[in-house]
């Protein structure tokens, strides 16, 4: 599969760059993908949800009536989750939410989800950016060339660039990333994936 390179005009260069195939067209696996966006997810929750059970709420130990003859339900302490203010039966605890996943089936999802991306004709090439300072503006105009402005972006590149991720961070909807921090959840939630020259050799590097 070959793709033509842009520049930042949006316009043909002449180049083009050829997508390895055992990367770019294998048969995609959702179960794959399924697993590594859940484990992605799972990762950002912090887990430190709290509420205080029988044991912990603060109050009187002493018996509020009598145990027999009042008609009523017997009760022992203020603090039993039938009453106001008394502990929370089977409430959220403090808990880490990460799972081990294996580094080869996080490799054939991210696989599979550029496949998809592939199929879908939702790539596009351009020739490797060099911004001189920040400028939201400049950014904003490539996306503009490229005809992306309006859809949620992903821009991949081979090495972290200060100046280009200042210039997208007020954007809605655009995004960059490095090709060695690439992961599944950020390929399947971005409607159109941007790769620079240099970052096509390493993500194949890093995936082959």
């Amino acid at each position: 599969m070959e793709l033509v390179v842009l520049n930042q005009a949006g316009e043909d260069t002449g180049k083009k760059v050829a997508l390895n195939d055992s990367i770019y067209a294998i048969e995609p696996n959702d179960h794959a993908i399924y697993l590594d966006v859940k484990q992605y997810l799972a990762n950002q929750r912090q887990g430190t949800h709290k509420s205080k059970e029988r044991g912990e709420i603060a109050g009187s130990t002493r018996k509020l009536k009598k145990q027999k003859g009042t008609g009523t339900a017997r009760a022992g302490s203020i603090k039993s989750p039938i009453f106001r203010g008394g502990g929370r039966v089977f409430g959220p605890k403090v808990r880490d939410y990460s799972f081990k996943l294996n580094k080869k089936v996080k490799r054939l999802a991210r696989i599979s989800a550029l496949a998809y991306k592939a199929k879908l004709n939702q790539i596009l090439i351009v020739e490797d950016l060099n911004f001189d300072a920040p400028k939201t503006k400049v950014f904003s105009s490539m996306l503009e060339n490229l005809k992306i402005s309006d859809k949620k972006s992903l821009l991949v590149v081979a090495e972290q660039d200060k100046n280009i991720y200042l210039s997208s961070r007020n954007l809605k909807g655009a995004e960059v990333v490095t090709a060695d921090m690439l992961n599944t959840y950020q390929i399947m939630k971005a409607s159109s994936l941007v790769f620079t020259e240099k970052s096509v050799g390493l993500i194949e590097t890093i995936l082959g």
